[in-house]
């Protein structure tokens, strides 16, 4: 697996990863809230952190992490790379490389909490809201 910076023309295959893994792993997200993300991401978000992406032999993007601030505002691995350590090298990568000790967490995504607390974050803080407003809390995490 080799981390490389993401090109503005990967975007179309991120936000198919991240569709699909927040279809595997986000059970407790509205489809109508999905459908309202998903420009957001694509439109703005991925332009507002420094896109990293996880090829794998072939070239093929298995998923990407977006740091802004110090904080790890987005991490998706593709359904069928989870489990393969892709997670955990991009993880490394964001801390190691790009300076980031802090991540937000939705409350109900138990994988996602289950797998940055393995990696040595802790909880320091929780918001009732997520960051469109919605009722979806969020744990904020530090190492």
């Amino acid at each position: 697996m080799n981390i490389e910076i993401v090109k503005k023309a990967d975007h179309g295959k991120l936000i198919e990863i991240w569709e699909a893994s927040v279809r595997a792993t986000h059970d407790f997200l509205a489809e109508d809230d999905l459908q309202e993300l998903k420009p957001l991401i694509l439109e703005q978000y991925f332009d507002a952190v420094d896109l990293r992406c996880a090829k794998d032999g072939d070239d093929e993007i298995q998923g990407f992490c977006g740091v802004h601030d110090g904080s790890i505002e987005m991490l998706f691995i593709s359904p069928d790379a989870r489990g393969k350590g892709v997670g955990a090298l991009l993880a490394a990568h964001a801390i190691n490389e790009q300076g980031a000790s802090k991540v937000d967490v939705n409350e109900q995504n138990e994988q996602a909490l289950g797998f940055y607390r393995h990696i040595g974050f802790k909880v320091t803080s929780r918001s009732p809201l997520d960051g469109q407003g919605k009722p979806y809390p969020l744990l904020h995490m530090e190492l």
